[in-house]
């Protein structure tokens, strides 16, 4: 992290202020982005979208399957490293390509039109709109801590037994998507706006538990995390994972094992609770979607990058830190409903806490709406362009300069998306297939430096080639874990991702014949 304001410093030093290209649109008089967002407004973009609710909530599972206090910070680590490193590697990419559309462009630039289509496919399907829908819910659901009747238990239509229908927990997530949807229309710096102060809000949350760390540590739960159990290995109940000589290794049964398979188990185990970390810290790469609206886009879309990520996984980190000073890893690994958060508040402020962390939430998950419903937009806006979307949907308003088509037809999926109740799966089933198209695009700044080596770079990725490098490393080490032990997730995924190549061949020719008859 100390990595990415070393770099903010020298790229807030070093590149002079530019006046960027507006973001590409069909003819030269049709309506263009406006500008109206600086190094203030994209970093809260980075920092507002990946601060959902995961980080409340995640490091009850994870520390199921680690068991292990240090190896929980060391998750954590892991993904502070992974992302910091993607986000400064994107820099690159952003400075050099700083349009609507972000890692579409990038990968439709680097490796071929076919693979940004596949990208934005997927992100319209179900990375951007689940993710919207389960933020959303997630909303509601903290809502009934002060309204108890809004529930996902609460139904207002319901079809059959499962959870598809109208709850008013499904109620009120709908609500604020349409309208968050709605003030997104209206302008980019009324959409900012609502971003800056939401996020300041969540980052002052985050500070609140911080603190609430230091003046509430529990003496026995501090014993117990950081005296002799914080290195504690196990057990881990992965099904083939670990053997001795044939034999599953237990908790107490380490000695036995060589070092060769403590190391290569710790690393399986590392990946495989990734899914947690990395996930709760994803999203940040939304700013790049919103190049065309950003003010000198060469040099702040690189800095806001690194800035908010470095910022963001500091306070995760920290978080996690607090968790092990106030409860013990038993109460953290069976928190109610895996409320962490909640849980440390309630120790800190006995009858108020939960309701103090739900309105924290609340806060957090609003924000975190409103800034991925902003940048997604951008992204079916681009494949429009370039013939890869629904027409209408590469069409902005002439008076708000903002693609209301594209915001509204994201607005309807998402919102269907939590009617149908399956969103949450559905994320499960594309975890494996974001961090490929990771490893894609930072395979693309390789490529892009051997076929464009004249290209204009106004910042150049920190540590190039090894650190983009250790970055595909470690990512395709985490999907062959996934692929080896939660098949369940990483075949769907693959799947949802490759319908799209049907569907971009059927696009690509029903866009040559418009073009041939106009």
């Amino acid at each position: 992290m100390a990595l990415c304001f070393v770099f903010a410093i020298r790229l807030g030093n070093v590149i002079p202020q530019q006046t960027s290209s507006p973001a590409n649109v069909a003819t030269a008089s049709a309506p263009k982005f406006v500008q109206g967002m600086g190094l203030f407004s994209a970093t809260a973009i980075v920092m507002g979208s990946m601060i959902g609710s995961g980080i409340f909530i995640v490091p009850a599972d994870m520390s199921r399957v680690l068991g292990s206090p240090a190896l929980l910070i060391a998750a954590w680590l892991v993904t502070a490293m992974m992302t910091i490193i993607g986000a400064l590697s994107y820099g690159e990419l952003a400075a050099m390509m700083p349009k609507a559309g972000g890692q579409y462009v990038y990968l439709r630039e680097s490796l071929g039109p076919i693979w940004g289509f596949l990208y934005g496919w997927t992100l319209f399907l179900v990375i951007q709109t689940g993710t919207i829908a389960a933020v959303g819910v997630a909303f509601g659901k903290f809502l009934g801590v002060f309204f108890p009747s809004v529930s996902q238990t609460h139904w207002i239509w319901h079809v059959g037994s499962g959870n598809i229908g109208l709850s008013t927990a499904n109620l009120a997530a709908i609500v604020i998507i349409v309208l968050l949807t709605w003030t997104n229309t209206r302008g980019v710096k009324l959409g900012a706006a609502i971003q800056n102060v939401f996020t300041s809000a969540k980052v002052l949350a985050l500070l609140g538990i911080v603190a609430v760390g230091l003046v509430a540590r529990n003496a026995a739960a501090m014993a117990a995390n950081f005296g002799h159990n914080f290195w504690s290995l196990g057990p881990w109940k992965l099904q083939g994972m670990l053997s001795h000589h044939g034999e599953w290794v237990g908790h107490g049964e380490w000695p036995r094992a060589s070092l060769e398979e403590i190391v290569l188990n710790v690393a399986v185990v590392l990946a495989v609770v990734q899914v947690g970390s990395l996930f709760s810290s994803d999203a940040w790469n939304n700013v790049t979607f919103t190049a065309g609206e950003i003010k000198n886009p060469k040099r702040n879309l690189p800095l806001s990058l690194a800035l908010g990520t470095g910022v963001v996984l500091m306070l995760y980190i920290a978080c996690n830190f607090v968790y092990l000073s106030v409860l013990p890893m038993a109460a953290i690994q069976n928190a109610p409903q895996d409320r962490v958060a909640t849980a440390v508040m309630q120790t800190a402020f006995a009858g108020l806490g939960a309701k103090l962390m739900a309105a924290a939430i609340l806060v957090s998950t609003f924000g975190c709406v409103n800034g991925l419903l902003l940048a997604g937009a951008r992204v079916y806006y681009a494949m429009s362009q370039d013939g890869l979307f629904f027409k209408s949907v590469g069409k902005l308003d002439e008076k708000t300069k903002t693609p209301v088509n594209s915001l509204w037809m994201q607005c309807v999926w998402a919102c269907l998306l939590c009617l149908s109740g399956q969103y949450g799966n559905l994320l499960d089933y594309v975890i494996f297939a974001v961090l490929v198209f990771y490893v894609l695009t930072i395979g693309g700044l390789f490529v892009l430096r051997r076929t464009r080596p004249e290209a204009p770079r106004p910042y150049k990725a920190i540590g190039y080639p090894v650190l983009p490098a250790l970055y595909i490393v470690m990512a395709v080490w985490i999907c062959g874990v996934l692929l080896r032990y939660k098949p369940q997730y990483t075949w769907p995924g693959l799947i949802l991702v490759l319908l799209g190549v049907p569907v971009y061949w059927v696009w690509t020719r029903r866009s040559n014949v418009e073009r041939a008859v106009e």
